[in-house]
């Protein structure tokens, strides 16, 4: 049942995320047809862009944790050597070494290009995983195009399926929803495109390269709680060591996330975000792992803002069962 919802839901979230540009093109006098093409182009574009970015920062980085790590190896070693030694602990560098060398060239190519070139050739290989890739793909299009378009009529008709008796509250629910998700969402871009300015800006302090497209990445990323900021500042931290060592330039990584993590927990999210979905942390935690074993990578994505819509259903319910009889007595 997963594979079958996870595209309309996705469809749903992006065509909910494309909708104001849609709408804004309108405005200025384009028709809803083809103001709904170049919306969806926007966002195809916004991604190609990221993905060329993260490819030119793995065209560089790659190479270089090839030729640092065995002098990594080498400093482990001769630090770590002699006091397992002092405790009658005996290990075999050489094949040690020879088989993390033999895991990373099994992972790793030389480059980007040639991952890329390898992604491609075993996708060709799966030809039944290419189709329905491909045709998940189309499929995704195809539905957010015409949810753009028919965005209204698409909720009329829903409403006319609800009981009579039952369209106010429905729709009161609905109008809840949306104010929720339009707060999550449009509030998170606006801190994701202001933290992809500052990551960037702070990160080429240091001179490292790839800064522009490490720094993106670390912006979008945050969207996950907790996790994603850990995997930013973990991959500068790499990239930043691979590229000078350790020196004042893994020092400025440092202060530029901390810095980072103030600006976006104390000002920028409670401001253009508000106070989240008002989730505790554990049940946020449950609904990442929920959410990603029902639907993959998307479910990560989708976590925070499905959880919105249960969350406006479960204090309803409450409120419900508080004012109820069998409550009250």
């Amino acid at each position: 049942m997963a594979e079958i919802f996870t595209p309309f839901l996705f469809a749903f979230i992006l065509a909910y995320i494309l909708r104001p540009v849609v709408l804004r093109l309108q405005i200025l006098g384009m028709g809803k047809t083809f103001a709904s093409g170049i919306g969806i182009l926007f966002g195809l574009g916004v991604f190609l862009i990221i993905l060329l970015l993260l490819i030119n920062l793995l065209r560089y980085e790659i190479p270089l944790i090839k030729a640092q790590l065995p002098i990594w190896f080498q400093s482990l070693q001769t630090w770590l050597g002699p006091k397992l030694l002092s405790l009658n602990i005996e290990i075999d560098w050489l094949a040690l070494r020879e088989a993390i060398t033999q895991k990373l060239t099994a992972h790793f190519s030389a480059n980007a290009n040639q991952i890329l070139a390898s992604s491609f050739e075993t996708i060709l290989a799966s030809g039944s995983s290419v189709l329905g890739g491909l045709v998940n793909i189309v499929f995704i299009l195809f539905v957010l195009f015409y949810l753009l378009i028919d965005w209204k009529h698409f909720f009329e008709l829903l409403k006319r399926l609800i009981p009579v008796r039952y369209q106010a509250t429905a729709e009161r629910l609905a109008h809840e929803t949306d104010v929720l998700l339009s707060q999550y969402l449009r509030g998170q871009m606006l801190v994701i495109l202001i933290m992809a300015v500052f990551y960037s800006a702070g990160l080429s302090l240091t001179g490292m390269h790839g800064a522009l497209g490490l720094g993106v990445f670390t912006a979008l990323v945050i969207v996950i709680p907790y996790i994603g900021i850990a995997l930013g500042l973990v991959l500068a931290v790499l990239s930043v060591i691979l590229q000078f060592g350790f020196g004042s330039e893994l020092v400025i990584v440092l202060i530029v996330f901390g810095i980072g993590q103030v600006l976006e927990g104390f000002f920028l999210t409670p401001r253009l975000v508000g106070e989240r979905i008002g989730l505790h942390p554990v049940a946020v935690l449950f609904a990442l792992l929920i959410f990603a074993k029902l639907f993959g990578f998307f479910g990560v994505l989708l976590a925070l803002p499905a959880s919105a819509v249960v969350l406006v259903l479960i204090r309803f319910a409450w409120t419900q069962y508080a004012h109820s009889d069998w409550y009250q007595k």
